[in-house]
């Protein structure tokens, strides 16, 4: 198994460079296509915030101004993408909106690279769920890469949040192409004496075997969390104590009309995350 298409979100964001780098060096890493998607942004302008009512009319030319925008995000991507070594690639350019696009196009990739929202930046305004709507509406292991930090790698320390759910076999599995190449990872359990009904008799043993058996190198680690930490900000606390560079867990939450409704410790991660982090739902 590898991830043959790569599909990385592109915008006029200060941290796209930074996002299609790091996307490309997996495509390489992968042998794999890198698709570059960006968007023009008409059709939220035309609707506004509201998908059953158009806005004000948008002067004529405008369709035409926002697509020679996207396209130039496009250059930008293919010349970062060319710059890293990777010759196969392929351009998209849509009207919709990220979140529907992305969306879209997540179902015919193997993985979807985007990232973190920037409350600093202002074109990341409109895409503030991206991450967590690509995560539980696309069907495909999503990459999130905060707006902060350096990620050159993320082959050399993987961290595995395991809790024996069905979310949580999702991320493992679809995270095994970047696992067998991570030179350590570390499987990480949290309070596993009060969960009834998802480990066995040793807690963590059964999918360590699991990832033993796809050449992956992994170590169980059992962790309590001490009263008053809760599990997210305890996972990330963990993945900077062993100097992890990438973090696999299961996406929890559903969509309501077109709210996302995250739980906990995926909503903590999102907003504290110090390091990529791949989510599966």
């Amino acid at each position: 198994m590898s991830y043959k298409s790569i599909l990385v979100h592109v915008d006029r964001s200060r941290r796209t460079d930074a996002r299609i780098a790091l996307a490309a060096r997996l495509a390489g890493d992968q042998q794999g296509y890198l698709i570059g998607a960006a968007v023009s942004g008409y059709v939220q302008q035309l609707y506004g915030a509201s998908p059953m009512m158009m806005a004000a009319p948008i002067p004529e030319g405008e369709l035409e101004a926002c697509r020679a925008e996207a396209g130039r995000t496009l250059d930008n991507f293919e010349k970062v993408a060319r710059a890293a070594g990777v010759d196969a690639i392929e351009r998209r350019l849509s009207d919709d909106t990220a979140q529907y696009s992305i969306v879209l196009q997540a179902r015919y990739a193997d993985l979807v690279v985007v990232g973190q929202h920037d409350p600093d930046d202002s074109e990341t305004g409109a895409l503030r769920d991206l991450p967590e709507y690509a995560a539980l509406q696309g069907g495909r292991p999503v990459l999130v890469v905060p707006y902060a930090g350096r990620f050159d790698r993320i082959d050399r320390h993987a961290l595995v949040a395991w809790d024996g759910s069905r979310s949580a076999v999702r991320a493992v599995t679809d995270a095994l192409p970047l696992l067998r190449r991570s030179g350590k990872v570390t499987l990480a359990l949290f309070n596993p004496d009060r969960q009834y009904g998802v480990h066995g008799e040793q807690p963590g043993a059964d999918i360590a075997l699991f990832l033993a058996r796809h050449g992956v190198n992994v170590e169980v680690l059992r962790q309590d969390t001490p009263p008053g930490l809760d599990v997210g900000n305890a996972l990330l606390s963990l993945a900077a104590d062993i100097d992890a560079d990438l973090l696999v867990m299961g996406a929890y939450g559903h969509m309501r009309w077109r709210e996302v409704l995250l739980g906990g410790v995926t909503r903590t991660v999102l907003q504290s995350m110090t390091l990529p982090v791949l989510m599966s739902h």
